[in-house]
């Protein structure tokens, strides 16, 4: 449970239709199962110690007595186990029979909850045998004396029909509460889940019994995977499944894990576990950034008396991680999920693009083109916004500046791209005019130092801007979001621009996205599709050192580390704000078989202090469209003190 991890699971034991003792067999069978594997909460399915589909066997005493027995025989036989464990039986209270969920832990009922809507409708008739808490005007607290159900006497079990009631509080896992809802309620317009989630539920329970028809599957995962993001929760759905009665309709067991919006786990058409784990700490976080989640009201406080409380206690240790960890959170692993994500993303940047040209009235677009990825992306977006103008691409001027450290390779390529993209192409060499700057502030031309990179970054701006001035024009800004991250650009240099509209990409992304335009374009303009490969395949460099035997010397992620690692940090520093442990932990379950322990932790700690030590940068930014939900404006996005210590992050990092 270390980094605010949990395992939980959703089961479908293999049942007798009203069969109770066999039923609660194979209850604590796969609670023993479940604990074995280190879940920690297990929800199963509902009515499943007697069967869903008894029908009117619940108004049999015989069987609501079978229920009774079945359930001191679980807590009998689960003493031992810390795993919290929800299930679905018949209930009788106040002279009526609910339709309830008990929690059980350490062989003691933790909660007893009643489902709140009930299906009266095509093949469901729970009316026929149920009463709904909702009939009741005022919450039904109620001690229920159970016989038997401890050694020395009996037990007790309370009652909660308040929604409030009904969340389990957690020791051992700091802000964990559960809630439980059952089947239908789902379903409703107004689930308890949502008054379950305002009370500080992170963790839903659903225990269902939802049938198989052709296309309901698909609807079923939409509410469980909606609900899950709108509340901003985890939701583990356990349904019915092999030995429900098939007489008039089939369960298969549709069993589902989801975060915030994401499927973690799912199974079908069988018996057994699913299991992942959810992470508590991150939907807290998210919690406390949307300013449009509530506060979690509190009712009254303690453990006797009117509690609104349960109570469930977990000793912390650390949980395994089976749960998938994308080495790419960016980028869509699914290639159909890749096109489309790409195709929105330059349309989203083309839009901003194009609402500044049309404000300004500029009469042309001005682009610096090096034959690096960046450049490339820039103005590929430039062009979709030309077109969607309808305007020429003549009326974008890529502007080629050699210098030092430019090679044939992309200088050819900068020229060939924008020949074929129809864009004005202007070269004008800078190598002169960077010797006579380093002539005027007394810099030597054999001191390759940081003063030899910048001024040839600064010189390139400058020749952008005039030209931009004289052709009425907008410089376009090229730099990604992870150079940004990183302080990786010159001040004033690359840095700026009229309208950078790379500054919400990652680089990981920008590759992606001129990969997705050389694919489409396969069939139109092969010259163009060969120029764009040859991009894809250039090393990444500014190219502001000398050129070795006419070959790039300088490599970006030589020097500042790999960018898939820098992406991934920091789309779980800046999305999620998570610290540097649970960041290396994630890296590790991500990218470990690529990368040792030490190689992610070298390059983690190198994030951290470009992070904090190059703020000033990202505080002057220029204006660019916010394409995802991570990025890095200090108008809308992030707003960070430029002199912040890293201290805190830094030693932790120590300590790691």
């Amino acid at each position: 449970m270390r980094d605010g991890f949990i395992r939980v699971a959703a089961g479908t034991p293999k049942i007798r239709v009203a069969d109770c003792r066999y039923n609660a067999e194979q209850i604590f069978t796969m609670m023993r199962e479940a604990d074995k594997q280190g879940v920690k909460i297990l929800v199963l399915p509902e009515l499943c110690l007697t069967g869903y589909t008894c029908g009117d066997l619940f108004l049999q005493e015989t069987l609501l007595e079978g229920a009774m027995e079945g359930l001191r025989t679980i807590l009998k036989a689960t003493k031992h186990l810390e795993i919290l464990t929800v299930f679905g039986m018949p209930f009788r209270a106040a002279g009526k029979l609910f339709n309830c969920a008990a929690a059980v832990q350490k062989g003691e009922v933790v909660a007893l909850v009643p489902k709140t809507n009930l299906p009266n409708y095509g093949e469901f008739y729970e009316k026929r045998w149920f009463e709904s808490v909702s009939a009741f005007d005022h919450p039904l607290n109620l001690s229920i004396a159970v016989p038997g159900m401890e050694p020395d006497g009996d037990g007790e079990i309370a009652l909660y029909t308040s929604l409030a009631q009904s969340v389990i509080e957690c020791e051992g896992i700091p802000g964990l509460k559960v809630g439980i809802e059952i089947c239908e309620d789902l379903w409703a317009s107004d689930p308890p889940s949502r008054r379950l989630a305002e009370a500080g539920a992170v963790i839903i329970l659903n225990l269902s019994a939802s049938n198989e028809v052709v296309g309901k599957a698909a609807y079923r995962r939409q509410l469980v995977v909606g609900q899950s993001g709108r509340l901003c929760c985890g939701y583990v759905y356990a349904d019915a499944g092999e030995g429900e009665s098939t007489t008039d309709v089939v369960f298969t067991g549709h069993n589902m894990i989801a975060e915030n919006g994401a499927l973690l786990a799912e199974r079908r058409f069988a018996s057994g576990l699913t299991i992942s784990e959810i992470d508590v700490q991150r939907l807290l976080c998210e919690r406390r950034r949307l300013t449009t989640f509530p506060p979690a009201y509190e009712f009254q406080e303690g453990r006797s008396g009117a509690v609104s409380h349960a109570w469930a206690e977990f000793t912390p240790c650390e949980t395994k991680l089976t749960r998938y960890v994308s080495p790419t959170p960016f980028i869509p692993e699914n290639e159909a999920d890749r096109a489309g994500r790409c195709e929105e993303i330059l349309t989203i940047a083309a839009l901003g693009l194009k609402k500044r040209l049309e404000h300004t009235g500029a009469k042309t677009a001005v682009v610096g083109l090096s034959g690096g990825l960046d450049s490339t992306l820039a103005l590929l977006i430039t062009a979709l916004a030309m077109g969607m103008l309808h305007r020429p691409a003549s009326d974008i001027i890529a502007v080629t500046m050699p210098c030092f450290g430019t090679t044939d390779r992309t200088r050819n390529n900068a020229a060939l791209l924008a020949e074929r993209m129809g864009a004005t192409l202007h070269t004008i060499p800078i190598g002169d005019t960077v010797r006579s700057h380093f002539r005027d502030i007394g810099h030597s031309m054999e001191d390759q130092d940081v003063t030899f990179e910048n001024a040839q970054a600064r010189e390139r701006t400058q020749v952008l801007m005039d030209v931009a001035n004289q052709n009425g024009g907008l410089v376009i800004g090229t730099g990604d979001l992870s150079e940004l991250a990183l302080g990786w650009c010159t001040y004033n240099g690359d840095h700026m621009s009229m309208y950078a509209v790379n500054a919400s990409i990652p680089k990981t992304l920008v590759r992606h996205l001129v990969d997705y335009v050389a694919r489409d374009n396969l069939d139109k303009d092969q010259e163009l599709t060969d120029v764009l490969e040859d991009i894809l395949d250039t090393p990444v460099s500014p190219e502001l050192l000398p050129a070795v035997q006419g070959e790039i010397s300088q490599r970006t992620e030589d020097l500042v580390g790999p960018y898939e690692l820098h992406d991934f940090f920091l789309y779980y520093v800046l999305r999620w704000g998570f610290g540097p442990r649970k960041v290396l932990r994630l890296a590790e379950q991500a990218l470990g078989r690529r990368y040792s322990r030490e190689v992610l932790l070298k390059w983690l700690k190198s994030f951290y202090r470009r992070f904090f030590a190059q703020q000033f940068k990202r505080s002057c930014m220029p204006d660019g469209p916010k394409v995802g939900s991570a990025a890095l404006s200090p108008r809308g996005d992030w707003r960070m003190p430029s002199d912040a210590s890293a201290r805190l992050w830094l030693e932790e990092l120590e300590g790691l």
